[in-house]
């Protein structure tokens, strides 16, 4: 036996022990039941916990189950492994599982599952989730199916909190301890975990009799990281992805004149924004965030290097998403002039800034960077430009030690869990910044379980956090996606990519 067939071997035999399909899958021809799908992120690590990446964490609700999920055709959070999650006043609210959902081991999913895996995201090491839970003072078995959430003040939008909490089991945490997640990857999702690659890929496989899917759903789906645009669109055109995430617009056309594939877009909820950390000279200083905002012509940069596919924001939010507000216009329009003075006033002239960008995580992220550069020098900053992985990027930025960045925030359909998290005092290390005048309103908003009540306050904050500038808000990317013939897919708003979405129509079920 030769060495490769040897290591082969071992690994489809740990594969066989621990329940998942053979490890050399990855690594072979794709086969007729199979879907690949090459994605821009990373994958962290096993812990399902230790991955707040919109698609990555979706992946992991797909595997064990989240309380809700968010729903594209009415727009709101619905129940998932929670047959209902329902008020049972403002300060506390009642989860009942569904009775008919089992582990793919036949395990029961049981209220004692959702209080352990609060509290695994609030006090695990590896977790970077626990602002999903802060609110919650604590979760009670009131019996094996239902429990009750208490929370420190009123929150009208925990059930789209809840859309991100993935439920694992507090069984197998008690036999198996914190290796569980590579040992044990069992969940009550419509999709089981079969394989991952840290740093490299995913393979789940669909749960036949599983509520949530059905025979045109592809049997597995192997989610591939790839950062270079062109590798995606290479691997399209090869046969080796199916799906291809970020097509950027000077690849739209190579890829609409593919024989096997076609572009589907959609116009994302992704807010791409500029972070200037308070903490950090000399963004505490408002003048110089102001200089910022002024000194980028985003009109020029959407034309020229996003060749007109995105929709310029007056705020962290958009048309469709909650607390759009069309009369509000932002006062920071391009004006190099004004930059200057703001700087000149503050006596800031000449202040050297590192600036951070991601590259291949963003649709033309790093040429975007580049190209802002001599915009933020003209109005008088020196700048360094950083260009790290992404992994580390995303590690520094989520422990609070990047001062200024371009990156985007998804998922934010609803964006009061977004504004929290990187505008709230205390809400995450992302950005340390404080306002208790937005304090008080965001706080106000989440307490407020009438609709129409919320959306004034919430159209309060955004005026209040966007006038102060903590973030120079750019744009919502219309997003393209390659999909090869044969598939039928439609990106959704969100950026993530639910098996049940996906339908195949070339191969045997």
């Amino acid at each position: 036996m030769t060495g490769v067939l040897r290591m082969r071997a071992c690994l489809a035999a740990t594969a066989a022990v621990l329940g998942l399909a053979p490890a050399g899958l990855a690594a072979e021809a794709m086969t007729d039941e199979r879907i690949a799908v090459a994605i821009t992120e990373t994958i962290a690590g096993h812990n399902p916990y230790g991955d707040s990446v919109v698609l990555v964490g979706s992946l992991g609700c797909k595997v064990y189950g989240c309380l809700t999920r968010y729903d594209f055709e009415t727009g709101r959070p619905i129940p998932f492994l929670a047959e209902s999650v329902e008020p049972e006043n403002e300060l506390s609210w009642i989860v009942r599982l569904r009775p008919d959902w089992v582990r793919h081991n036949g395990d029961p999913v049981l209220a004692e599952d959702v209080v352990h895996s609060i509290d695994q995201i609030r006090n695990d090491p590896a977790s970077t989730a626990a602002f999903l839970v802060q609110p919650i003072t604590s979760a009670e078995v009131i019996d094996d199916l239902t429990v009750r959430l208490t929370t420190d003040k009123p929150m009208a939008t925990l059930t789209d909190n809840l859309t991100a909490v993935q439920i694992t089991s507090k069984k197998l945490f008690d036999e198996h301890g914190a290796d569980v997640y590579r040992t044990h990857p069992i969940g009550a999702g419509p999709y089981r975990m079969a394989e991952l690659s840290v740093g490299n890929h995913m393979v789940l496989e669909r749960v036949d009799d599983h509520p949530m899917v059905s025979p045109s759903n592809p049997k597995q789906i192997m989610y591939r990281i790839m950062a270079e645009p062109e590798a995606r669109v290479t691997a399209l055109a090869n046969g080796e992805v199916q799906i291809a995430q970020g097509i950027p617009p000077q690849l739209i056309d190579r890829v609409e004149n593919l024989p096997n594939a076609r572009i589907e877009t959609v116009n994302s909820v992704e807010m791409m924004f500029l972070a200037m950390n308070p903490s950090a000279h000399p963004w505490q200083h408002k003048e110089a965030r102001q200089a910022v905002a002024h000194a980028i012509n985003r009109e020029a940069i959407v034309k020229a290097l996003l060749g007109g596919r995105a929709s310029l924001l007056n705020g962290p939010v958009g048309k469709g998403q909650f607390g759009y507000n069309p009369g509000f216009e932002t006062p920071y329009q391009y004006d190099p002039v004004k930059a200057r003075e703001l700087l000149e006033r503050a006596g800031l002239t000449g202040a050297e800034i590192d600036f951070y960008t991601p590259v291949g995580r963003y649709t033309a992220d790093r040429q975007i960077a580049e190209a802002m550069v001599p915009m933020l020098e003209a109005a008088g900053f020196k700048v360094n430009l950083q260009t790290p992985e992404w992994a580390t990027l995303w590690s520094d930025v989520q422990s609070g030690g990047v001062p200024f960045y371009y990156m985007g925030r998804g998922q934010m359909l609803d964006p009061s869990r977004a504004l929290r998290q990187y505008f709230e005092t205390g809400g995450s290390p992302r950005l340390d910044y404080s306002n208790p005048k937005l304090d008080a309103l965001l706080q106000a908003e989440r307490a407020a379980f009438d609709p129409g009540q919320r959306l004034d306050l919430m159209r309060q904050a955004i005026a209040v956090l966007t006038e102060d500038a903590p973030a120079h808000f750019l744009w919502h990317h219309q997003m393209a996606w390659g999909v090869a013939d044969g598939v039928d897919y439609t990106p959704r708003q969100a950026d993530r990519v639910d098996g049940w979405d996906i339908h195949v129509r070339s191969v045997s079920n």
